[in-house]
């Protein structure tokens, strides 16, 4: 940095915040560090006493914090993210309605260089609202513009390294299981749920059907869904291991590829999830009647985007899975409730 006479600074940038006092009245910033001096500025920096200001004196190869946020945040955006304008050294990423998608590994790559600054939300999320999903910014005023072009070349392998895909719109079929519900001694309270939350995301529930205990029923609704071109088949009631729960031996009757029958999160560990062909047949546990949010909007979000979770997708929700009683959530919208 360099001290230049104020009428000498235009089109130079402060180094430091300059702050503005009037006694009993305001006491704040006149001027951030980074702002670009102009010539209405002059007037008032000699009003708080500015005759000699300090300015960057940017040697080649280096880049100012505002430019390398800029350069960062354009390299790691992909679809479905906007840029927020400079602030103090950061700009966030805002995202639209959809699915974060975030390539961890890569993210890890990047904030490995030293003085260089990406965070984001957990990966996965179903964001449902416009909202901001990530900032960067360097740590220093001034960094060497190589570390950026390290971010950049991480970027340009991993594209993209964040971004926001948006839901489909699929047609699904519901099965609902239990001889209780079937002979009419209980009402149904899974459908209404579930119609809710297909809502929510953009999808139809195009019928429901009611069946009783007997698995080759449920294998026999779930087919005539398909049948009739359903693009995800849901199936509730039945999904524990007692004798009469044969949800799961129906799901994989109809010759269906299972991808996983348990997942190592409370609620929701009695989950299914198979694949016939392209459409994927989803066992929902009772805890998704119940809950806010539960395993439903771990997973499927991620189908709705396109994705086909694997198994390990799956058992990669362990690592926080523990939600059901826990004050504090990994998640800014816990998914399960709390």
């Amino acid at each position: 940095m360099k001290s230049v006479p104020v009428h000498e600074a235009v089109g130079m940038v402060l180094c430091h915040d300059m702050t503005r006092i009037v006694p009993g009245e305001y006491k704040g910033p006149a001027f951030r560090k980074g702002h670009v001096v102009t010539r209405d500025d002059i007037e008032p920096l000699l009003r708080i006493g500015k005759e000699h200001i300090y300015v960057l004196d940017l040697e080649p190869g280096q880049l100012h914090e505002n430019d390398a946020a800029r350069r960062i945040a354009e390299a790691a955006a992909g679809p479905g993210l906007t840029l927020s304008p400079v602030c103090e050294g950061r700009i966030n990423l805002r995202a639209e309605p959809g699915l974060l998608c975030v390539n961890v590994q890569a993210l890890a790559r990047i904030n490995a260089i030293d003085e260089v600054v990406l965070a984001t939300l957990h990966t996965g999320q179903h964001i449902a609202a416009p909202r901001d999903v990530a900032g960067t910014r360097v740590v220093p005023l001034v960094i060497d513009e190589a570390k950026i072009a390290r971010v950049e070349a991480i970027c340009a392998e991993n594209s993209p390294v964040i971004q926001v895909k948006p839901l489909r719109p699929l047609s699904v079929g519901v099965v609902t299981t239990g001889s209780e519900i079937y002979s009419g001694r209980i009402q149904d309270k899974f459908g209404p749920v579930i119609r809710d939350k297909f809502g929510a995301l953009g999808s139809t529930v195009v019928g429901q059907r009611f069946v009783g205990d007997d698995p080759r029923a449920t294998c026999a609704a779930i087919e005539a869904f398909l049948a009739e071109g359903a693009q995800m088949v849901v199936v509730t009631g039945g999904m524990s291991v007692d004798p009469d729960d044969q949800t799961p031996a129906a799901i994989r009757a109809t010759g269906a590829e299972v991808v996983t029958y348990g997942a190592p999160t409370f609620p929701g560990v009695m989950f299914m999830l198979a694949y016939k062909g392209d459409v994927p047949i989803v066992g929902l546990p009772g805890c998704v009647m119940y809950y806010r949010a539960s395993i439903f909007d771990l997973v499927v979000p991620r189908i709705l985007a396109g994705e086909r979770p694997t198994r390990e997708d799956i058992t990669a929700l362990g690592h926080g899975g523990f939600c059901a009683g826990c004050p504090e959530c990994r998640y800014p919208v816990c998914p399960f409730g709390k």
